[in-house]
């Protein structure tokens, strides 16, 4: 990847760190900008006591908390009240009954004249008033007031004039009764009541005189509650009904009011809460906006940080995704606006998969997989489309598949009819994704919506596939980025410069595929780009068209041109192939990649052949004068071509070599190149340079094995 001019420029002003803030200050901006519209509320031009201009739905999930709360005090109220038995209270009131009416017996058997029937005369009033003050002094008295004051002086008249037999009559009615009423239960609340009831039941009864009056005045004090409200378990209860009661919620999408229908203050107060009113204004959704840039920021931030590359190839790729990534924001944008037409569910149609694919075609997997989440959490605001700062799961699911499934499609990128093709697999993924979204919804749709929905999602895979295809010449031509694909396009034997090399050079030619044979197989053994090294073989030797027959390979059936040049010439001549071949495909706009191998492969090897001829010749000669310009290799791949140009060559020069003389090769050169500082300016390994060679011998010995000797067929009429 090359770096732009106009960035080489801003470069040279700021330093790395500052240069690499500054964009992501600048993506940060831009992401707020394109997100800012979509958080900001859409209210409703609406007043109390209006009718509503239309339906108005809720855009999220929304408590109603006056309505919740009234349906708790509905719980609570219909909690019945709890009553706690009180223990012996029927044994109480027969015992203060049966005791009351034995102090009178025994105040009359003190006195027997008063309801004697020996004497018919009546008593002295002095005689029946000495019998009260006495049957008062004996009266039983309960806790909250004595029977003296509850029962009137006529009362206790009334029960010392009757006789023995009538109280004892009046003391089993009265208890007998009040014990039905008391043994039904009878509350504190109900006391009252419950009296009326004992005297009805009484008076259904005939007594003497005024003992009819006595005995219900006698029932009225004896009897009580038998069950009395108990406070702390009736709240306990309320309290559990309380709790269970659910919150009344208006689910996203419910009518919270009819077309038509008044706004009344409990309505006006929750289109208020949602946000949904005029004279509604937040920070909130911008606040939370700003925070979900920063989440993003941070995040690429992060991921850029810990990224194992050189800062200036660190700093291409965050521009490169920065740019992708706000294409793809504007994409939503543009599909956002189409929404406005009122189609249904279009939003379906965003390509979400062109984030992912391009940026495995130029990049890589990783930051093209960090995009698409980063992305289908965009896709959540853009689409959503309601009154206040919500978010949309299902579009933020779809694009999320959308865009892995487009990754893992993308299984070759050397040619773009794998692009189609996986743009044909994401667009059957998202057809699958819908239908989940659709089917789990619960909503029942028509014929023809699902066509449209089959539709959106077969146009969203396929055009995934268009703009990655249309976007990649525009960015391999504007960051210089040799990706997979424009390198099988560059190993074409119909590229004008191998087919010059062909023509001209043609053992060239071959020894280059050769070389590209080893070289791709040694690259792939160390995670070095083994594709990158088969086309740069292809095209290191390019120079050697220039002058073809000064080289050996190229040299059948004519005499060697060295043989009548002087060292000097031929050293020049030599040379002078590695920076033709590089001004050749300079001249071609080849890739700076390609041009690099070529004019790197030798390095600054020395022209041993040459430099000794010339000392032979006794001639006064320099070791740095032999040696080739360089640079040395600066990346692995040029490093493996510079190893292998040289085993291909040296083998080839042996007639049959064992095994064991290609491994003595490959060392030898291996070893050379080491001693001579060649890799000293590129990052490969003295492991990694073990694998290099034990890769580069099994693709020899497979090239150059042994080969069976057939034998010459027999003349015709000779015996077997």
């Amino acid at each position: 990847m090359q770096t732009h001019p106009f960035l080489l420029k801003i470069r040279s002003f700021l330093s790395y760190r500052l240069f690499t803030n500054l964009l992501f200050v600048l993506l940060g901006i831009i992401v707020f900008g394109v997100l800012y519209g979509n958080v900001t509320p859409k209210t409703l031009d609406i007043h109390l006591y209006e009718d509503a201009p239309t339906t108005i739905r809720a855009p999220k999930k929304f408590v109603d908390e006056e309505a919740t709360a009234k349906k708790k005090e509905e719980a609570k109220a219909e909690v019945a009240s709890v009553y706690t038995p009180k223990e012996g209270a029927i044994d109480n009131s027969t015992s203060l009954i049966h005791s009351l009416l034995e102090s009178v017996n025994e105040v009359k058997s003190e006195n027997p004249q008063a309801g004697g029937e020996e004497d018919l005369k009546p008593p002295s009033t002095p005689d029946l008033n000495e019998q009260l003050k006495l049957l008062k002094a004996k009266l039983p008295k309960d806790k909250n007031n004595n029977v003296t004051n509850s029962l009137s002086d006529d009362v206790l008249k009334t029960l010392l004039e009757a006789s023995e037999d009538d109280l004892s009559r009046v003391e089993t009615i009265v208890s007998t009764q009040m014990k039905i009423i008391m043994e039904n239960g009878v509350k504190e609340e109900e006391l009252n009541e419950a009296k009326l009831n004992l005297e009805q039941r009484i008076t259904n009864y005939s007594f003497k005189g005024d003992l009819s009056t006595a005995a219900v005045k006698l029932g009225k004090v004896a009897i009580e509650p038998t069950l009395y409200y108990d406070a702390e378990k009736t709240d306990e209860l309320k309290k559990l009904a309380e709790a269970n009661v659910e919150k009344v919620e208006i689910i996203e999408g419910g009518v919270i009011v009819e077309d038509g229908e008044l706004i009344t203050p409990k309505k006006y107060s929750i289109l208020k809460s949602l946000g949904m009113v005029e004279d509604t204004f937040s920070f909130r959704p911008y606040i939370g906006l700003a925070l979900f840039v920063l989440v993003v920021i941070s995040s690429l931030y992060y991921f850029f940080y810990t990224l194992e590359v050189t800062e200036e190839r660190k700093q291409n790729y965050l521009i490169l995704t920065s740019i992708v990534f706000v294409i793809s924001l504007l994409i939503m944008k543009i599909v956002g606006l189409i929404e406005q037409l009122e189609i249904n569910d279009i939003v379906f149609i965003f390509p979400a998969a062109f984030t992912g694919m391009i940026l495995r075609i130029l990049l890589n997997e990783r930051i093209a997989m960090m995009m698409v989440f980063i992305l289908s959490a965009c896709s959540s605001i853009v689409f959503h489309q309601q009154f206040s700062g919500s978010i949309d799961i299902e579009i933020a699911i779809y694009t999320l598949f959308s865009g892995v499934s487009g990754i893992l499609f993308l299984v070759s990128r050397n040619q773009r009819s794998n692009i189609l093709r996986a743009g044909i697999y994401v667009a059957l993924v998202n057809i699958l994704i819908l239908g989940f979204l659709i089917l789990l919804s619960g909503t029942s749709y028509s014929n023809s919506e699902y066509v449209y929905y089959i539709v959106f999602a077969l146009v969203s895979g396929i055009m995934s596939s268009i703009l990655t295809i249309g976007f990649l010449p525009f960015f391999e031509a504007g960051f210089g980025i040799l990706s997979s694909m424009r390198l099988v396009e560059l190993s074409s034997p119909t590229q004008p410069l191998l087919k010059k090399l062909l023509t001209d050079a043609p053992g060239t030619y071959h020894h280059s595929v050769m070389v590209a044979n080893l070289a791709e197989a040694a690259c792939e053994a160390i995670g070095a780009n083994g594709l990158l090294a088969r086309v740069g073989c292809y095209y290191h030797d390019v120079g050697k068209s220039k002058r073809p027959h000064f080289f050996i390979e190229n040299q059948l059936n004519m005499g060697n041109p060295h043989d009548r040049v002087s060292p000097e010439t031929s050293r020049d001549v030599i040379i002078s192939h590695a920076s033709d071949g590089a001004q050749m495909l300079r001249k071609h706009k080849l890739p700076k990649e390609i041009v690099d191998i070529a004019e790197q492969h030798h390095g600054t090897t020395l022209l041993k052949f040459f430099y000794y001829k010339a000392k032979e010749q006794g001639k006064d000669v320099k070791e740095e004068e032999y040696r080739y310009p360089g640079p040395k290799p600066q990346t692995r791949e040029a490093a493996v071509i510079s190893i292998a140009d040289s085993v291909e060559a040296a083998v080839r020069s042996k007639k049959s070599p064992t095994q064991a003389e290609i491994q003595k090769l490959v060392h030898s050169i291996v070893q050379d190149r080491l001693q001579d500082g060649q890799f000293n300016e590129c990052d490969i390994s003295l492991k990694q340079l073990e694998t290099v060679k034990r890769s580069l011998c099994e693709t020899l010995s497979g090239i150059f094995h042994p080969r069976i000797e057939y034998p010459e067929l027999q003349a015709k009429g000779d015996k077997a």
